[in-house]
């Protein structure tokens, strides 16, 4: 909108001249664009001037007096348009702009309907909630300078001639207030793969050589097929038959054994007893937090049970100390060693609802929180799959050697089974393979967190063991090497001088038995050295190694 500039002429002109250019000027004035309630105002004003000027003219005398008076009712005038004029511009450019930004971004253009129809389709998408974003990952920390843990190094060993064998060695352990206040809050991360199902079937037929019907007699293409790690997976885990692991799959346990099971969501500390071939041995150094927040399970077989009920060590409540006994029945294999392998590689199957897990062969004994060793052999390494090496061999083949030497197995079996190994392409133990410090574990301790990647390590290890020999040192580093080609996935292999800072050592029952009986309840003990204090920030105790017994 324009509004017109009124220019009068003082002097050298008549009096009608000056009339027209002041009824010329009024025409001229501002058209009001804005409402009609508002330019009524501006309307009746302008008749009211209008019959003024009419009544200025009817009694002036045409002289100078009249010229000064029409000047004056001229400037009058002009003041006024220009009042209005100004203020009714700002007007209409305060609804225009207001106008404009309170106008929908997807109104409709017929000039241009590709750019309309586009700005509906933003409208869609920004009504859209977005998806919601992926569950943290537990990413480890560091310690904070200063604390004795984190610049702690393993001293020499000690010069003992007289003792080459495998001995403890001191491991700083973060004091159990310090442990609680580092649970993590997230799982660790998964490479790779995210979901992890498991093969159910009824109707199984043996194609190809070794397998059970518990394992699903997998054929060499599922095996295959099995290493090859993607997002989501379905593999061969055991149980392969019923509607859960534990009922009606084989190692089968009573309902509401099951229930219980389900309801562990820490931590689970377990252990096996097959064919009454151990002793009970109770956890020491146990915090109350812990006994709170985990769950102690030892599965044990019908003669177990039998030999634990005639000890009179089993209460009414099926425990001992703090184990919960928990019986088995209808053990899928002849061999107490191989069924001792399925509470070891699928714990995450039988607890499903645990985060993490420590696996204690029945033959040691616990001396240290599992929440301490948790976070000293996990957390601070942020890693979810720890387990010892072991304490003099590395290599595959050597281990294999010493398997035939001492008889643990059919030498023709572990014959088989290297040769198979060897033309996928294992290879023995060397500098080469660094970081891989070594290709055989000490077994008898596996320290976990139940995520997709560790959950199919178990069980592809598992099935080796249901393939071929119940020999798990033997097929680890095959499982290991196949799954970190495809994910780059590490497994954290500790000292065992380390581990057995943690576990104690002790004998099979059969050669207790060979030995005097124990002494009275009231005697002191001498079977066990007693308990050892960890390092804590107080105090910079090293836990002194503890005797062991050869």
């Amino acid at each position: 909108m324009t509004t017109g500039s009124l220019d009068l002429r003082s002097s050298g002109s008549n009096g009608s001249l000056q009339q027209q250019q002041i009824q010329n000027s009024l025409l001229s004035l501002p058209i009001q664009t804005t409402p009609l309630v508002s330019s009524r105002k501006p309307a009746k004003m302008f008749k009211e001037k209008d019959r003024l000027f009419h009544w200025i003219c009817k009694f002036a005398p045409r002289n100078k007096i009249g010229m000064l008076l029409l000047s004056i009712v001229s400037a009058v005038v002009s003041v006024w348009v220009l009042y209005v004029g100004k203020g009714e511009v700002t007007r209409e450019t305060i609804i225009l702009k207001t106008d404009v930004q309170s106008k929908p971004i997807f109104e409709e253009d017929n000039t241009n309907g590709a750019f309309s129809s586009k700005l509906k389709e933003m409208e869609k998408i920004a009504n859209v909630a977005p998806p919601p974003s992926a569950p943290p990952n537990f990413l480890g920390y560091t310690l904070p300078p200063g604390n004795p843990c984190e610049s702690f190094t393993l001293p020499p060993p000690p010069a003992d001639k007289k003792r080459t064998g495998p001995r403890p060695c001191p491991v700083c352990y973060l004091p159990m207030e310090n442990v609680i206040a580092l649970v993590p809050n997230a799982p660790s991360f998964s490479p790779v793969l995210k979901i992890l199902t498991y093969v159910r079937e009824d109707d199984l037929t043996k194609t190809e050589f070794g397998g059970s019907e518990f394992g699903g007699y997998p054929s060499l293409r599922q095996r295959s097929d099995s290493f090859d790690v993607k997002e989501s997976m379905n593999v061969h885990c055991g149980f392969v038959r019923g509607v859960k692991p534990g009922h009606q799959t084989g190692f089968d346990v009573a309902d509401s054994v099951l229930l219980e099971m389900e309801t562990c969501q820490g931590v689970v500390v377990a252990s096996a007893i097959f064919g009454a071939f151990d002793i009970i041995r109770q956890p020491k150094n146990i915090s109350e937090y812990t006994r709170r927040n985990s769950c102690f399970h030892i599965f044990v077989d019908e003669e177990t049970e039998a030999f634990l009920k005639n000890s009179s060590e089993l209460r009414s409540d099926k425990k001992i100390g703090l184990w919960r006994i928990l019986v088995v029945h209808n053990l899928p294999y002849s061999d107490p060693r191989r069924n001792g392998k399925i509470p070891k590689l699928l714990l995450h199957r039988l607890f499903p609802n645990a985060r993490y897990s420590l696996w204690v062969d029945a033959k040691l004994e616990l001396v240290v929180d599992p929440y301490q060793i948790l976070e000293r052999f996990l957390w601070r390494k942020n890693a979810s799959f720890a387990i010892s090496r072991h304490y003099r061999r590395f290599d595959v083949f050597v281990e294999a050697e010493a398997n035939k030497a001492a008889g643990k197995y059919e030498n023709a079996s572990i014959d088989f089974q290297i040769e198979f190994y060897k033309k996928e392409g294992l290879t023995p133990f060397s500098a080469d393979k660094f970081p891989i410090t070594s290709d055989v574990p000490e077994g008898c301790v596996i320290v976990r967190e139940h995520v997709p990647i560790s959950n199919l390590f178990t069980c592809l290890w598992f099935n080796e063991v249901d393939r071929f020999t119940p020999r798990d040192q033997i097929s680890f580093a095959t499982v290991r090497v196949k799954i970190w080609l495809k994910t780059n996935y590490r497994i954290d292999m500790f000292l065992d001088c380390e581990r057995r800072n943690f576990v104690i050592q002790g004998y099979h029952r059969d050669l207790l038995e060979h030995w005097a009986p124990p002494p009275p309840p009231n005697a002191p003990a001498h079977g066990h050295p007693p308990p050892l204090p960890s390092i804590t920030i107080e105090n910079m105790k090293l836990r002194t190694p503890p005797p062991q017994r050869f």
